[in-house]
């Protein structure tokens, strides 16, 4: 990785965003290039510039990280985002995650996390601190879907392909990353994914990442 990777920061805490600034101005690799106090400032800062990563609050004043997110997925905006929050809630982290977040970080591990976290995004890489992972895996396995509809849900069997596909993609490597390791085009990838989500019915990879879990695939 040799090029500057650009986050804007949004929080309603001024002194919150100048202690994640000085985090992040620790690596060379990452260049801050503004922040936002409220969520229609993020709004309105995106439609003028851009940013590789998005670093967002969830409670600010006016429109909130839950308002942002419903909007960039309203307007079709390929935004990666990372929630930086003090709740930690699963079923918080699992709203996020439907509306498009990428990763998603307390903010009391935000010193351990937060240069993994944007590295790990704009590489195109999902990105969970550990203790959200267990606690998100936790509420699909318990409250989201049963056992018998996780490993029903697949009409069409999988190929060898997508189990291999499937693997390193619960593994946490990029699209990229993939193709490299089974030698194979980004394009196919992309195609083995969505057939991945048609197959297993699920929406994201946290979905395909509970049915592989469940199925003992890994």
């Amino acid at each position: 990785m040799d090029k500057e990777i650009k986050v804007h920061v949004a929080d309603d805490h001024k002194i919150l965003i100048d202690g994640v600034i000085a985090l992040l101005n620790t690596d060379n690799l990452i260049e801050v290039e503004g922040y936002s106090l409220t969520g229609k400032e993020v709004v309105d800062w995106y439609e003028k510039d851009k940013a590789d990563v998005l670093i967002l609050d969830i409670n600010m004043p006016g429109l909130d990280g839950i308002d942002v997110l419903k909007i960039f997925k309203q307007r079709n905006i390929k935004q990666k985002t990372i929630i930086l929050s003090g709740l930690s809630d699963p079923k918080i982290v699992h709203e996020m995650i439907v509306l498009g977040a990428n990763g998603f970080i307390e903010k009391s591990k935000a010193n351990e996390h937060i240069i993994k976290g944007v590295k790990s995004v704009y590489e195109g890489k999902i990105y969970y601190s550990e203790d959200i992972k267990e606690s998100l895996f936790e509420f699909y396995i318990n409250d989201v879907k049963t056992d018998e509809t996780i490993k029903n849900v697949v009409d069409d069997k999988l190929t060898e392909r997508e189990m291999d596909v499937l693997k390193l993609i619960t593994e946490e490597y990029s699209t990229s990353e993939i193709g490299e390791k089974l030698a194979i085009s980004v394009k196919t990838v992309e195609s083995h994914r969505r057939s991945l989500y048609k197959k297993i019915k699920v929406k994201n990879v946290v979905g395909l990442a509970m049915y592989a879990v469940k199925n003992n695939i890994v």
